[in-house]
């Protein structure tokens, strides 16, 4: 009898690929599904409570992997706020056409379910999105700020789910339109995010108001 296999986290999410491109569905079961690859099923149950805590996992670990290839960048730390974004973009996208097969599977089989699927790559990316210290108006109310912020989250993952739809539809070599489509959307996401004017509109409030109140 086979010596059974010491099971990782990534082995898992493997096999689990492997499975549902080879068959076109999920495995039917846990069981059916660790003796397929020769491993306890209880092996399973220590990574992932089910199959869909799996296929969520798969989306962040395409995400994990996109910032750990960035932060090998020495470029990449001096980057602006836009520049990183961008690397970003290209760099995940890379990962996803590198694993396409599953990611059209996950995405255009599961319908409304790809939400779901997608929830550990939503909140990955907006706290990434913090990360990038990208300029709002200076507002010291506190709701006002988590306003800001929240916006900020939300338009950004819309962005990234509309380059994803693109994506999936690019029938271009090498996906160049993605590339194409990449560049205009975070440029133009920037400039209407550009707060240099709106403050200088402020700025001159600020002004005519002392000069009123003197």
């Amino acid at each position: 009898m086979a010596k059974k296999k010491n099971i990782t986290q990534d082995k898992l999410i493997s096999f689990y690929m492997d499975y549902v491109l080879m068959h076109s569905h999920t495995p039917k079961t846990v069981y059916a599904f660790a003796k397929d690859n020769n491993f306890e099923e209880a092996d399973f149950y220590k990574k992932f409570a089910s199959f869909e805590a799996l296929e969520k996992s798969i989306f962040k670990a395409f995400f994990d992997n996109t910032l750990q290839m960035l932060e090998k960048s020495e470029a990449y730390q001096h980057f602006d706020a836009r520049n990183k974004l961008l690397s970003f973009y290209f760099t995940f996208f890379e990962n996803l056409t590198a694993n396409r097969s599953y990611v059209v599977f996950a995405l255009e089989n599961k319908g409304l379910k790809s939400l779901s699927t997608l929830s550990e790559l939503r909140h990955a990316f907006k706290k990434y999105i913090d990360t990038l210290n990208i300029e709002t108006l200076d507002i010291k109310e506190p709701r006002i700020v988590k306003l800001q912020d929240y916006s900020k989250q939300e338009s950004f993952w819309i962005q990234l789910m509309m380059i994803m739809k693109f994506w999936l539809d690019d029938t271009s070599p090498s996906f160049e339109k993605t590339d194409i489509f990449i560049e205009k959307s975070v440029h133009a996401g920037f400039d209407l995010m550009d707060i240099k004017p709106l403050k200088s509109v402020l700025d001159l409030g600020k002004f005519l108001f002392k000069e009123k109140m003197q």
